[in-house]
């Protein structure tokens, strides 16, 4: 991780010497950007800022990098550093109104952009964007105004299958309306989505339908006992990845169990077919395929980052508060064999959490902004002791200290996280204790990085598999997105 932000010690180089060997290492840096080696590049805008702690663009590059890593609360902080030192660096500006605005922190990034508007009214993209920031504003505070709990909690309830008719013309997977899901059928829809061809709506209303009934029986946090089971990371709608994990690993089924860990959406522009895959699985194998929920299970992520986009355009907007209602209801842990807890983000800003308190989390709702659920989705590991604010904005950065204590105060051997990305595809901290597995490899199309599952056996011990990315249709990431790929997020 980048380091926090910090001003710089105090060096005995002369100034012009200083100067002079931080441009030298901002040449690397920006090197290193544009490889899309950013946390190595947030590194070296680091030792700049060592040298020459007074000069702002170094803040300024360095909060370009945190925006890439998505790491939206530093890139605040290196803008107002920035800022701080030169009130007319328009970038620090720039980049504290994008970070702002992946939080969904509207206001505060729309004052950011109309600053930078006023510098530059005649250019284009500044226009642009101001106005789409507006615009995401207007319908976030249209959408609040217009929710009703039907919205939230009742469109599950309130689908009728009877009413969707497959037409006679209609030549994909058929599951007819009195037999139960097959593998035959799951097969045959994952090659049509490999094929980029739709499946028809009633059986994905089913399957979401059928899916959210299995999910209402679950607990919070679920007791797994096996001898073996398969745990992925963030797959992040690269749908092509996916299938190639299962190619190396084989499908699920009873014989071959599988968790997935969160954020199965958004980012990629294949997130329909990645969660209904899925899902699908958890309806034929409910006791094999498992899954818990990630913070891009949520409405605020999905309608930033593509994921609503991409179902309306694929079948159609009703379909939407379908998906939001079974993403309320996935579990937010796991427990595999009394030893290895399993949840997407990370630990807790208070020492002293038992799994009791976990379990007794009300989850059936749209994730908050502070308190467990919140951190569980969201905190990331840091290499330091103790605690610090989160580099998103969102949840704690946790040391090894915490992760130590908490597991031991639970009786548990191992946490296996997800939530960021790692060029190996996975990362073993805290004497192996704590252990981070993403597996959406090349994530983005743009970092380079393998990807990663992992096999835990029923003593904790873990057997990494990592994998390269696969090739995939000629669609960009975030396609469904235009909001958040026009500011480069």
């Amino acid at each position: 991780n980048p380091p926090r932000l910090l001003l710089a010690h105090p060096n005995t180089m002369s100034d012009d010497t200083s100067a002079a060997k931080a441009a030298t290492v901002k040449d690397e840096a920006n090197k290193l950007f544009r490889e899309h080696h950013f946390a190595a590049a947030a590194q070296k805008y680091s030792e700049c800022i060592e040298l020459c702690p007074n000069d702002a663009v170094y803040y300024g590059n360095r909060a370009f990098a945190n925006l890439k890593m998505e790491n939206y609360g530093a890139a605040i902080q290196d803008a107002d550093q920035a800022l701080a030192l030169d009130k007319n660096y328009i970038k620090g500006y720039y980049r504290r109104g994008s970070a702002n605005l992946a939080l969904r922190k509207f206001k505060e990034a729309i004052r950011d952009f109309r600053v930078v508007h006023r510098i530059r009214p005649s250019d284009k993209v500044v226009v642009s964007q101001l106005k789409t920031a507006e615009k995401m504003h207007k319908e976030a505070l249209f959408a609040a105004a217009i929710a009703t709990d039907d919205d939230i909690t009742h469109a599950v309830e309130k689908l009728d299958l009877e009413d969707i008719v497959v037409d006679s013309k209609y030549e994909g997977p058929m599951w007819p309306d009195d037999e139960p899901l097959t593998l035959d059928f799951v097969k045959a829809m994952i090659e049509a989505f490999r094929k980029e061809e739709k499946v028809h709506r009633k059986f994905m209303y089913r399957i979401l339908k059928e899916m959210h009934a299995i999910l209402l029986k679950e607990k919070t946090v679920v007791d797994f006992a096996g001898d073996k089971i398969t745990v992925c990371g963030d797959t992040h709608g690269q749908f092509y990845d996916l299938l190639h994990i299962f190619k190396l690993n084989e499908y699920p089924s009873p014989e071959n169990p599988y968790l997935f860990n969160g954020d199965f959406v958004d980012r990629g522009s294949w997130s329909f077919e990645v969660v209904m895959t899925l899902f699908a699985f958890k309806v034929l194998y409910p006791s094999a395929m498992h899954l818990t929920r990630g913070n891009h299970e949520s409405r605020a992520m999905n309608q930033m980052y593509g994921f609503y986009d991409e179902v309306t355009a694929k079948y159609e907007k009703k379909m939407v508060p379908i998906f939001a209602e079974v993403f309320d209801a996935l579990p937010l842990a796991y427990v595999l064999n009394n030893n290895v807890l399993v949840l997407h983000g990370g630990l807790f800003s208070e020492d002293g959490v038992t799994l009791d308190q976990l379990r007794s989390i009300d989850r059936f709702r749209e994730p908050p902004n502070e308190g467990l659920m919140c951190e569980l989705l969201w905190s990331d590991p840091q290499k330091g002791t103790g605690r610090l604010p989160s580099k998103r904005g969102v949840g704690v950065m946790f040391g090894p200290d915490v992760t130590t204590r908490f597991l031991d105060a639970n009786g548990l051997k191992k946490l296996i996280r997800s939530h960021e990305m790692k060029e190996e595809g996975y990362e073993e901290e805290c004497d192996k204790r704590l252990i981070t597995i993403f597996s959406a490899p090349n994530y983005c199309d743009s970092m380079g990085n393998k990807g990663a599952f992992i096999h835990v056996d029923r003593d904790a011990n873990c057997v990494f598999t990592q994998f390269d990315a696969q090739p995939h249709p000629n669609k960009q990431p975030m396609a469904y997105s235009s909001y958040m790929r026009q500011f480069g997020l």
